[in-house]
Order: C-alpha cells, then sequence, then structure tokens
C-alpha cells in the first residue's frame, strides 16, 4: 500500500468526473419531452422506469448547477439545471408549499410531501441555481423552502407521522446531518448571521446530542434528551451518515474557523471507520447495532456506493486539514476497494449495491434512492480536495 502524498489521484477524479460520470447522465437522463429527468437507468443507461423521485431531481439541478458554478459555465449544463428547476417549480410542491416525494413522469403527484428531505434538496438546488443565473424567483423558492423546513424540523413528517406521540419519542439524526451541508450551501442565499448561529448550534446538536462519548460513535436515533434508548431504533449505527457528516462539520470548522470542531470530527470519523470496517471481506456495512445485536435492517452487510463515496471525501479532507496519517493510509484502503468494486469498467458510471462480499446485487445505475449526486459530487470533492 503507498503511503505517501495524495494529490498525484486528482486527476483521476477529475477524469472520472468530466469524462464518465457526468457524460452518461447528460446522455441518458434528461427527459426532453416533459422536462426534468429520468433517474430509474439500467447499467447500459437505458430508462426502466419514469416515475420522478424529487429529492433525485432536486441532487440533478443541484449538481448541474454547482457545476457550472464550480468548474466551467458551460451553456449545457445550465440548461439542464434550469430545465429540472422549472420541472419542479411547476409540479414539485403541494398547495402549502410542500414538495411531494414522488411524480408521474408528466408531473403528477404520486406520492405525499411526507419527506422532509424533498424539501432539503429542493431548498439546495434552486439555492446553487440562483448562484448561477441570479434568478430572484428561484431565490425565493429556495428560501420559503428553507425556511418551511426550519418550522418543520420538530416534526418533519407532520400528518404522515405514523408512531404514536408520546410513548418512545427518538430524534433522528439525518435532519441535522443535512441541514449542517445545507445552511452552508445556502449562507448566500439566506444570509450570513443566520445561517453562522444556524450552524454552530446544529453541530453543537451533533456533538453533543447523538455522539456517544463511551464508545465514540455517533447513534442515528437518540431521545429528545440526548439520551440512549435501548431499542432497535436507539442501538442504530449508519457508519455512511456518520463520515458524510463529519465532512460537513470540517467544513463548518473551516468556514468559521472552529480548529478543535475539525479535530473532533477527524477523531469521530476515524472511529466509525474501524468500527464499521468489514474485517472478513472488506467494505464499510450499511448498518450495525451497537450493541452487536441483529438489526431490523436486512440489508445491513451490504456495501453501498454513497457509504464509501463520502467515507472518502472526509478521510481525503481530514488529513488536508490535519496531516493525521492515519486518514491517509484508511484513505487508502477505502479507494481501492470502492475502485475495485463498485466502478464498472464496461457501461460507465458505478454500480450502487453489493452484497458482503462486493459482488454486485443490482447492476442498475439509478433508482428510487440512487441518481446524479453522490458519485460526481464525491469525484468533483475529491477532485479538488486532492489538487491541493
Amino acid at each position: 500500500m503507498e503511503t505517501g502524498e495524495l494529490n498525484h489521484y486528482a486527476a483521476r477524479y477529475k477524469a472520472e468526473l468530466l469524462d464518465n460520470i457526468i457524460p452518461f447522465w447528460t446522455k441518458h437522463s434528461p427527459d426532453m419531452e416533459h422536462g426534468g429527468y429520468f433517474t430509474c437507468l439500467s447499467r447500459e443507461g437505458d430508462v426502466f422506469d419514469t416515475d420522478k423521485f424529487i429529492w433525485l431531481q432536486a441532487r440533478q439541478v443541484w449538481l448541474f448547477a454547482m457545476l457550472y458554478n464550480e468548474v466551467s459555465p458551460k451553456t449545457e449544463w445550465l440548461h439542464l439545471a434550469i430545465d429540472g428547476a422549472e420541472f419542479l417549480k411547476k409540479h414539485g410542491r403541494d398547495t402549502s408549499g410542500n414538495w411531494y416525494f414522488s411524480l408521474t413522469r408528466e408531473g403528477k403527484p404520486l406520492v405525499q410531501p411526507y419527506n422532509i428531505f424533498s424539501d432539503c434538496f429542493a431548498a439546495m438546488a434552486f439555492g446553487e441555481l440562483y448562484k448561477a443565473c441570479k434568478s430572484n424567483e428561484y431565490r425565493q423558492i429556495a428560501v420559503d423552502t428553507f425556511h418551511n423546513i426550519l418550522k418543520r424540523r420538530t416534526a418533519t413528517k407532520g400528518i404522515y407521522e405514523k408512531q404514536v406521540p408520546g410513548t418512545r419519542p427518538m430524534m433522528n439524526f439525518a435532519l441535522p446531518m443535512i441541514l449542517c451541508n445545507l445552511s452552508l450551501i445556502l449562507e448566500d442565499v439566506v444570509g450570513n448571521q443566520s445561517i453562522e448561529q444556524q450552524v454552530t448550534e446544529l453541530a453543537n446538536t451533533i456533538l453533543s446530542t447523538f455522539y456517544q462519548k463511551e464508545s465514540g460513535l455517533i447513534l442515528e436515533n437518540v431521545s429528545p434528551e440526548g439520551h440512549f434508548v435501548d431499542s432497535f431504533e436507539g442501538r442504530l449505527l449508519n457508519p455512511g451518515h456518520s463520515n458524510e457528516s463529519m465532512w460537513f462539520l470540517m467544513d463548518i470548522g473551516t468556514r468559521f474557523k472552529r480548529p478543535e470542531l475539525i479535530q473532533q470530527a477527524t477523531d469521530i470519523l476515524l472511529r466509525t471507520t474501524e468500527y464499521g470496517w468489514d474485517k472478513q471481506h472488506g467494505g464499510l456495512f450499511y448498518f450495525l447495532d451497537i450493541k452487536g445485536h441483529p438489526t431490523q435492517q436486512l440489508e445491513w452487510d451490504q456495501k453501498l456506493w454513497w457509504v464509501h463515496l463520502e467515507t472518502l471525501i472526509a478521510l481525503a479532507k481530514a488529513y488536508k486539514l490535519t496531516g493525521n496519517t492515519a486518514c491517509r493510509d484508511w484513505f487508502e484502503t477505502v479507494q481501492d476497494y470502492s475502485w475495485k468494486h463498485f466502478k464498472d469498467p464496461d457501461y460507465g458510471e458505478w454500480f450502487g449495491y453489493l452484497n458482503r462480499q462486493g459482488e454486485p446485487l443490482l447492476t442498475l445505475k439509478g433508482g428510487k434512492w440512487k441518481g446524479c449526486f453522490h458519485v460526481p459530487r464525491a469525484m468533483f470533492q475529491l477532485w479538488r480536495i486532492l489538487e491541493a
């Protein structure tokens, strides 16, 4: 295993982004008839289902707007982002401004707005697109959606909540995690002062509520007071979520000059990666139980694309910011596994779902959960981090 500096990998990620990943999605994904994007794509890029999932539509808008803003002002990228945004603007919300979960190809609502992550990624998309084309309409959609998220954050599913209130109240890690990243993306759109206060509170919530000092790990669910709850949900660990959130915290630490936050995020990242690594077959587990009990999730031992790519981003950032050689060594290990098992050498893009042994369970390139987001975002992030 090579243990030198990592910047010689930068060209690898740049080429993968611009010569493989983006061409796959620009060729196969746009719906030229109804607008928006197809995300259910076979290994070869053929469309196998035409339903449109709001969070994947919005993520793709954000992705192409981000490429336009950060890589090159290509007209094609801007037009693709605007096309998706116009489809979302026309069809994506109910009368209260909440974003649906899914639509038909034509834009008719299929699934009610029970999932606040549709709103999170819509705000992210319109905020990034506003930076690209300075449309006040897009800015207002981003701001209104962001404020609506903050209003709903304590009861994210509203009338669609299936849990009986009061019996076992719990807080979930996913929303504060996503809000850390979303808030930084929207800083120039919403306003610097309010965002600094917001991300400071979010970082403190993660580290004082979901972080368990005894284990050094992040819990997916805790009581409203931040206490451990000995149940399926309370024992749940998601190494991918934890590691992704750690690079969000590093970005906050960098932006607001908090080196202690960067260091703590690095420590948790290393602990989580060590704990979540499959010592027998390699790769990071999808879910684990902190007490070693069986999880409810039957897919617990699958190896997923986004878990490994988000971990690579976090390890690269941590090594750049701290110089901790354990981050460098883990980066090499996770990178070797990821490129060997997830990259499709024949038809482009990356596989999403592997069994425990590292063999593809599904050869699709996109579906209900995988779209044009984690792979290209990781390629971009790693290119820029390693270039430095």
